[in-house]
């Protein structure tokens, strides 16, 4: 299937079109609330969270016999915050780190939902079948509602955002100043928390458990590299997500036996290595250049400090001593000794060179500005 086919098919093929809208609004609801678990340095909550989700299917299948999505996600989402609520409560009463407790909910969560998916298993019921889907997400299921279902928490989510936006901006970044303006952490943090794991357990559907924690935090990650507000991060973050969950879909549509939900986060993964790469303040491309141009700067100012210690000393600058002492000066590159002719700092006749008086205005005064620092 070719990318023209692929477009005219997400308006005319029902199935196509809620998958790509079902993962556009998952990859945006995602984003957007993955930005405040990156910032608040809580990268394994969504890991965390995910896992946790796992007994609660198992367990409300057991409990009702349906393979109801929503019955499912209810007991995902149950699970979910019992799994958050347990986290925060180690980490407040007791010595353990945030990492710790979090490693330790996963593993524990995560090998009790898979002992109860092993028993549903051996049960003498052709019912359970297809509950493993949630392990790696199984995108073709979704529906109209579930879609709309996704659209309704995300315009929750966003309203919610806008309501307490000055709030969730102070926690976010200094959670003492919150405190003393009269401000309820633990509220506003549970808040957050809690949409947090909505989100997940609405993407559990499409990604699955393992690969969830990459929904959450790639868009966001990525959106931390091109901008210091948050606001633009949040944002940029949600279109990331969006355009991951829409491209993802349409590779996986338009080859045959691929999966959609590790595609959407092999997508999601590519939007983060472009921009580890390619953004102008933090990407390691840039930083590169910046390193070499401070590198030629550096060596451009210590050939004119040298060229200043020996033309000081005399009235003329051309004097032919001085040109000599110059001229013996191995301290500069061919490239640096370009820079200085083209910004008329140093003159060049066949082998010998000398400061301009312009030349040594700049190197007066880059001396003078060094003599005060030190």
């Amino acid at each position: 299937m070719g990318i023209t086919e692929y477009i005219q098919l997400v308006f005319s093929d029902y199935t196509l079109r809620t998958i790509t809208l079902g993962t556009a609004v998952l990859g945006a609801v995602t984003g957007m609330l993955g930005s405040f678990a990156v910032l608040r340095k809580q990268s394994l909550l969504g890991d965390a969270i995910s896992h946790a989700a796992l007994p609660g299917i198992a367990l409300a299948f057991l409990f009702t016999g349906s393979k109801d999505t929503n019955i499912l996600l209810i007991g995902a989402l149950i699970s979910g915050l019992i799994g958050t609520f347990w986290i925060r409560g180690i980490t407040s009463k007791t010595h353990l780190k945030s990492d710790t407790a979090l490693g330790l909910i996963l593993s524990v969560f995560f090998g009790f939902g898979m002992l109860l998916l092993t028993f549903i298993q051996k049960q003498p019921n052709a019912n359970q079948a297809g509950l493993d889907k949630y392990l790696f997400g199984q995108a073709a299921t979704l529906v109209e509602s579930d879609v709309w279902l996704m659209t309704i928490v995300t315009g929750i989510c966003l309203i919610v955002l806008l309501l307490f936006w000055k709030e969730f901006k102070i926690l976010l970044f200094d959670k003492d100043y919150a405190q003393t303006l009269g401000f309820n952490t633990k509220i506003i943090d549970v808040l957050i928390t809690s949409f947090i794991v909505l989100a997940i357990v609405l993407g559990l559907q499409t990604v699955g458990v393992v690969l969830m924690s990459a929904m959450l935090l790639a868009p966001a990650a990525a959106a931390r590299q091109w901008t210091n507000s948050l606001g633009m991060m949040v944002v940029l973050a949600a279109i990331l997500g969006a355009f991951a969950g829409i491209i993802g879909t349409g590779i996986s549509a338009t080859q045959n036996n691929l999966s959609t939900g590790p595609v959407i986060v092999l997508v999601a993964s590519v939007f983060v290595l472009f921009s580890f790469i390619f953004s102008p303040k933090r990407g390691l491309l840039f930083k590169q250049i910046r390193l070499i141009q401070n590198r030629n700067d550096l060596e451009l100012q210590k050939t004119l400090t040298f060229m200043y210690h020996i033309v000081e000393d005399h009235d003329d600058i051309s004097h032919p001593h001085a040109i000599r002492i110059l001229n013996n000066f191995r301290g500069y590159s061919k490239k640096g000794l370009r820079k200085l002719i083209d910004k008329n700092y140093v003159v060049v006749k066949g082998e010998m060179w000398s400061m301009t008086p312009k030349g040594f205005e700049v190197a007066k005064n880059l001396y003078n500005q060094n003599g005060k620092d030190d």
